[in-house]
C-alpha cells in the first residue's frame, strides 16, 4: 500500500479503514509481537486490546495522541514503543501495563512525565529523547530497576539529586540539552558505565576518577577547557581525549585532539528485555 493512500485512509475513522490500515491483522502473530509502525495510525485499532498475550507493540511514526483505556488487557506486554507520534501527555493506561521492562517515549511532545509512572515497577529500560522536558522529573528516579535513561535532546538544565537511588542504573544519555555544569549527582553514582554529556555548555568537567564502574564518558562539543579525568582503562570521546589529565602544551599552544566518532544507541535496533 502506497504510503499517501495511508496517509488519506489515515484520516476515516471508520473500522473497515482502519482494518485497511492494519493489512488484515485479525489474530495475534505466533510471535507475540504487533510492528505497526509507520502506518499513519491516528488511532489504536481495538481489537489489538484483544491479544491478550502480547509481549511486544510497535507503535512508532504514526500520528497517535491517545491510547484507548483498552489496552489494560495487554498485562504480559514487555516492550511498547511509542516514540515519533503526537503524544503531549503519556496516557495514564501505559502505566498500568505493569510487566513492562522497556518503554519508549522519545520524539513526542512530552513536558512531563505522570506520577503513575512509578508503578511500572519492571521498567529498565526508558527513552524520553527529544521531547519538551525542562526537568528531569523526579518520578523516574522512583523506577528502581532502571537500568537504561535516555533523556537526550531536551532543555534539561540540572538532574535531581533523588537519581543517585538509581542503584541499578548503568547508562545515561543526556546528549544535546542546556547543561551549564556537570550534574553533581552522577560524582554519586559509582556504578554508572556509560555518561553521555555530549553537545551541552559545560566549561568545566569534574574528576570522574572515582568512579569505579566507569567504562566510557562521552563529553564532545562542551565548550570545556578542561578533560574529566577518569580511571585507567576507561574510554573517553571528546577534547584531548587521548591525554591525561590536559591537552599538552608545546611553545605555549594547546593542541587539541578531537574525536568525531561518537558512540550512540541505534535508532533502529530496539533491544530486548533481558
Amino acid at each position: 500500500m502506497g504510503n499517501s493512500l495511508k496517509a488519506i485512509v489515515a484520516f476515516v475513522p471508520s473500522d473497515e479503514c482502519q482494518k485497511y490500515l492494519l493489512e488484515d491483522l485479525e489474530e495475534m502473530p505466533v510471535d507475540k509481537m504487533v510492528d505497526l509502525s509507520g502506518r499513519q495510525l491516528r488511532r489504536l485499532p481495538l481489537h489489538i486490546c484483544s491479544f491478550r498475550e502480547l509481549v511486544k507493540l510497535y507503535l512508532s511514526d504514526n500520528n497517535l495522541n491517545h491510547l484507548p483505556p483498552e489496552l489494560e488487557q495487554l498485562q504480559n506486554l514487555q516492550i511498547l514503543a511509542l516514540d515519533f507520534n503526537n503524544f503531549k501527555a503519556l496516557p495514564l493506561v501505559v502505566c498500568t501495563l505493569k510487566q513492562l521492562c522497556i518503554l519508549y517515549l522519545g520524539n513526542n511532545k512530552l513536558c512531563s512525565l505522570p506520577l503513575e509512572l512509578r508503578l511500572l515497577k519492571n521498567l529498565k529500560t526508558l527513552w524520553i529523547e527529544s521531547n519538551c522536558l525542562q526537568c528531569l522529573p523526579e518520578v523516574v528516579c522512583e523506577l528502581s530497576l532502571l537500568k537504561t535513561l535516555h533523556a537526550g535532546s531536551n532543555a534539561l538544565r540540572t538532574l535531581p539529586t533523588q537519581l543517585r537511588c538509581l542503584q541499578e542504573l548503568r547508562t545515561i544519555w543526556l546528549s544535546g540539552n542546556l547543561l551549564s555544569e556537570f550534574p553533581p549527582v552522577l560524582l554519586d553514582m559509582p556504578f554508572l558505565e556509560v555518561i553521555d554529556v555530549d553537545r551541552n555548555s559545560i566549561r568545566f568537567f569534574p574528576s570522574l576518577a572515582h568512579l569505579p564502574g566507569l567504562k566510557l564518558v562521552i563529553y564532545d562539543h562542551n565548550p570545556c577547557r578542561n578533560a574529566p579525568k577518569v580511571a585507567k582503562g576507561v574510554r573517553r570521546v571528546g577534547r584531548w581525549s587521548e591525554e591525561s589529565p590536559e591537552p599538552r602544551k608545546r611553545s605555549g599552544a594547546v593542541i587539541e585532539i578531537t574525536l568525531d566518532e561518537k558512540p550512540s544507541p541505534p535508532a533502529a535496533a530496539k533491544p530486548e528485555p533481558e
